[in-house]
């Protein structure tokens, strides 16, 4: 399954590419780009899985930056 989630609060580029990192090393991820320029997050991970690797996408992404979210 592929989804794009808008990212609130991300200020740099240098941190958009180590949220890409960390999230596509993610268990069930098949792609992962998170865009500093459009503040998007495209996920494509395995369809039962979904939520469950949203959800750690989501932790990887407070790890690099607290500020940042995911608005659902």
């Amino acid at each position: 399954m592929k989804k794009r989630f808008q990212l609130t609060n991300l200020d740099c580029a240098n941190c958009a590419a180590k949220m890409e990192r960390a999230i596509q090393k993610l268990d069930g991820v098949h792609e992962a780009t998170v865009s500093f320029m459009t503040q998007k997050l495209t996920l494509d991970a395995d369809d039962d899985r979904f939520e469950e690797i949203l959800k750690k996408a989501e932790e990887a992404i407070h790890k690099v930056d607290p500020d940042c979210a995911i608005r659902r």
